[in-house]
């Protein structure tokens, strides 16, 4: 399975929005041009069913489970369908938390994202997005990761 360590600090921050700060326009990126990415992933139904999928994966991993144990899963569930529908070009926009506070004091480690990113691939594979459409979003993603990844 290819690791993609670059989603997960931003999950885990929309679990904790107590650690969050401000909540910003730009959901740490800017969008996509075009939505052609936003057609891959099966518009917002299709991030949707993603995030449906994601939320009881992560919450069954043994590897991270215990970090989503007293989040509000509604919550980040709804945040990550803004951010990602966001950031691919779709017609949301994205009130969530700013990712550099959120995790500031959370300790998530390289072991946590890559775990929570691999989630999030298998997810996206079952929607049977296409993996060039997937890099997309992990590109918009990337930067994000030296501030969630702190312990």
């Amino acid at each position: 399975m290819k690791t993609i360590p670059i989603i997960a600090a931003a999950l885990v921050a929309c679990a904790h929005p107590a650690l969050a700060a401000e909540p910003t326009n730009h959901a740490g990126a800017e969008p996509i041009v075009g939505e052609a990415t936003y057609k891959a992933f099966h518009e917002k139904a299709g991030i949707q069913r993603i995030m449906d999928d994601f939320i009881v994966r992560i919450s069954a991993d043994p590897r991270i489970k215990r970090r989503f144990e007293f989040a509000d899963l509604d919550n980040l569930k709804a945040q990550l369908i803004d951010q990602v529908c966001y950031l691919i070009g779709g017609p949301c926009s994205y009130g969530g938390k700013d990712m550099t506070a959120a995790h500031k004091a959370m300790g998530v480690s390289d072991a946590d994202f890559n775990a929570l990113a691999e989630d999030l691939q298998v997810s996206m594979d079952k929607e049977g997005v296409p993996f060039a459409a997937q890099n997309k979003l992990l590109a918009k993603l990337a930067p994000m990761e030296r501030v969630i990844v702190t312990d």
